[in-house]
């Protein structure tokens, strides 16, 4: 096996995977690119969200594998290991969206000293938040930061347009804003952010087994199981933001409420494989979010400075309870086909953030 690697799965069986071989004269960058060296990155159930929409989200178009094959996309932190772009230095130190591979050749555009954008063609398309790649310094790492940065800040993102979508929006309504799949980080962040809303009661769906810890954040006014619907009063409006993707959760919140259900978003696909939806549904219609839309609305409003002068205040109110609640396990190459099909069955513990690598003798 060489030392540079991509972790790849089958698209239409996301139970296949396989590690390839990168050829060296793929980490050969051209006139204008530069060699990133994949460090370590974040596996969570959003990666598995990544994978699902896939295709209906183009996400399998940033990082393009072999025909019928697929590179998800993660969150991590790299360094410039070759540079042929007027710029960008050897050794930087880069945080980003990059596949699961050990390397990634990326065509700097716009570079300054806070990173670049990666200006390859084929990434053209696709939603600039998820091209950018911020240099960063090594106090981040030797506080030990850069593994929260990268297991929550980006769910934290979506969670943070989230609640300022709904609270722009006056809550539709609605006093109570109700979450499925509330263990993941997605939920608890945006419960975090709800739970300072005057008025505004955070209700969490989970499974059993993961309610205790659920309960133990301390973000949410209450922990439901699936199961319990009929504990919620049909006559008050709510909100249902659906990080599950479990069409079953989303016929019962629909059905309890009725027309008292002033708005139903849907984010992510943690119960990947019970995605069939029902039609006709009462309430509210479901809507999705793409959180990159609001994410352009505020950039407007605020400039991008202002944007992540507010979110990185916002994250750092937000650190305390992502270090009381979650405990980093590390893994290397061996480890990743492991962590990826736990995540992608749901049989990870809510309280592991997974931080992996694929460099040998990590």
């Amino acid at each position: 096996m060489n030392d540079a690697v991509d972790f790849q799965v089958f698209r239409d069986d996301l139970r296949t995977t396989r590690l390839r071989d990168v050829a060296p004269a793929q980490l050969e960058p051209e006139a204008g690119q530069a060699l990133l060296r994949v460090d370590h990155f974040a596996f969570t159930a959003n990666n598995i969200t990544y994978a699902v929409a896939g295709d209906r989200l183009s996400y399998w178009n940033f990082f393009p594998a072999e025909r019928g094959w697929g590179r998800i996309p993660v969150w991590g932190f790299a360094d410039v290991v070759a540079s042929r772009c007027t710029g960008v230095r050897e050794g930087a130190r880069l945080y980003g969206y990059y596949p699961m591979s050990t390397h990634l050749v990326v065509q700097p555009v716009q570079v300054g000293d806070a990173g670049f954008i990666d200006g390859s063609a084929h990434r053209a398309s696709m939603a600039g938040a998820y091209n950018q790649y911020r240099a960063v310094g090594a106090e981040l790492a030797a506080a030990g930061g850069e593994e929260a940065q990268m297991l929550v800040q980006p769910l934290f993102v979506t969670a943070f347009l989230i609640d300022d979508f709904l609270a722009e929006s006056d809550f539709f309504g609605a006093h109570a804003v109700v979450l499925s799949s509330a263990s993941s980080k997605t939920s608890f962040a945006l419960a975090h952010q709800l739970s300072k809303r005057p008025g505004i009661e955070v209700i969490g769906l989970t499974s059993p087994r993961n309610a205790e810890f659920v309960e133990g954040l301390g973000c949410y006014h209450r922990t439901l199981p699936y199961g319990d619907l009929t504990a919620l009063d049909p006559g008050e409006r709510a909100i249902f933001v659906d990080m599950a993707g479990n069409g079953a959760v989303q016929s019962a919140v629909h059905h309890h409420y009725g027309a008292n259900l002033a708005y139903s978003l849907s984010v992510g696909l943690t119960h990947w494989q019970e995605t069939k939806r029902e039609t006709g549904l009462p309430g509210a219609e479901p809507t999705f979010f793409f959180a990159p839309n609001q994410l352009r609305k505020r950039f407007h409003d605020w400039g991008p400075d202002g944007f992540q002068n507010t979110i990185q205040s916002a994250f750092g109110a937000f650190r305390g309870l992502v270090d009381r609640a979650l405990r980093v396990v590390r893994g290397g190459r061996d480890d990743v086909q492991r962590v990826y099909l736990a995540t992608l069955e749901g049989h990870t513990r809510p309280d592991e953030g997974h931080v992996l690598s694929l460099l040998t003798g990590v």
